[in-house]
């Protein structure tokens, strides 16, 4: 929000550049139509969710990475392992258009619902600029606690796409929230 009120017609969307790894373009999205809103809101929880659809208008010459929420891998996550929210603290960037990876704790079970909503608390010093972030269970390499009670050795980096990063639930705590990735997919069908 901006300080003086201002309403946001637009946004500029950081894009890897089509074929060209590491160089970016940038994309203008509108975000209102005749000052209707062109984003979408999750199907049943709308505006109580702090998380929207905007569909891209402007993908000629850009290269998207998108995770993929069909089949990711069942990596365990639980209370205490890390966790990892990729975004633009401050406005930072990791060099060039990279965001920048805050490592935190699982605060809560993924499984159950934080405050009765498809959401769920990390310990994580992530700050202003983060919301909005990818939240991820990460291992680079080595044996991988996966959900069906077994470890499976991975040789490569493995991701599991766990959420949407909130914000904070207050300014004075490191406990941030979460909305899982399961109610991404479900905004994102309701779209196809």
């Amino acid at each position: 929000m901006h300080p003086n009120g201002y309403t946001p017609n637009e946004v500029n969307i950081i894009h890897n550049r089509q074929g060209y790894l590491g160089q970016w373009v940038s994309k203008l999205e509108p975000l209102l139509e005749d000052w209707e809103p062109l984003w979408i809101e999750h199907p049943t929880l709308g505006s109580s969710a702090d998380f929207v659809a905007l569909p891209l208008t402007q993908t000629e010459g850009i290269e998207l990475y998108p995770y993929n929420l069909e089949n990711q891998p069942e990596i365990l996550v639980r209370p205490s392992d890390p966790i990892n929210v990729i975004g633009f603290p401050f406005g930072l960037t990791g060099g060039g258009a990279l965001a920048i990876w805050s490592t935190g704790f699982m605060a809560t079970e993924p499984d159950i619902d934080y405050e009765n909503q498809p959401k769920f608390l990390i310990d994580c010093r992530a700050r202003q600029g983060q919301s909005g972030s990818a939240v991820v269970s990460h291992y680079n390499s080595g044996l991988v606690p996966m959900m069906n009670g077994d470890s499976v050795a991975y040789v490569n980096p493995v991701t599991r796409f766990m959420g949407i990063y909130s914000g904070r639930i207050n300014a004075q705590s490191d406990l941030g929230i979460v909305w899982k990735a399961s109610a991404i997919k479900e905004l994102v069908d309701s779209i196809k």
